[in-house]
């Protein structure tokens, strides 16, 4: 997570942790003038749209008043889903067992995407066994995106 990802994640938890949610994640994507701010929120009884609602008007009301992103840009609020991204260490220590899709910064072993089970974790170091039983230990930096992969 960016320093910019990583402010408003700051200026916005404490306002929707008041409203009984929490602040899972949030990516920003720079798409020249027009860009998107998305926020996930989780709470143990799910994520409503009423919930996603009041979330985005409160926010709303932080970036007009804070003013942290320059251009247009859309805000969008919702619940993080089954296959839902993790963000941080906490994330893939609550999810240890479970198998995600996970996309790197740069190549590891000639590789840059691959699923794997989340093995363990030891402050920032992610160790991953792929299909084939390798473990991987990925430092969270390396990682550029990671979904969960759901089972039914």
């Amino acid at each position: 997570m960016g320093p910019m990802q990583e402010k408003l994640m700051a200026m916005f938890e404490p306002a929707i942790s008041g409203l009984g949610y929490e602040l899972w994640g949030l990516e920003y994507i720079s798409q020249g003038k027009y860009s998107i701010l998305r926020l996930y929120i989780d709470s143990e009884n799910g994520v409503s749209v009423d919930a996603c609602q009041k979330v985005s008007h409160q926010v709303s009301g932080i970036l007009d008043v804070e003013d942290p992103i320059s251009g247009q840009y859309s805000l969008e609020v919702s619940s993080p889903g089954l296959d839902r991204p993790l963000f941080s260490v906490d994330h893939y220590s609550r999810n240890v067992g479970a198998t995600v899709k996970v996309r790197l910064r740069q190549a590891i072993l000639g590789r840059r995407n691959f699923s794997a089970e989340i093995e363990s974790v030891d402050k920032d170091e992610i160790c991953l066994v792929d299909e084939t039983g390798e473990a991987i230990v990925i430092n969270l930096s390396d990682i550029d995106k990671a979904n969960l992969v759901p089972k039914f």
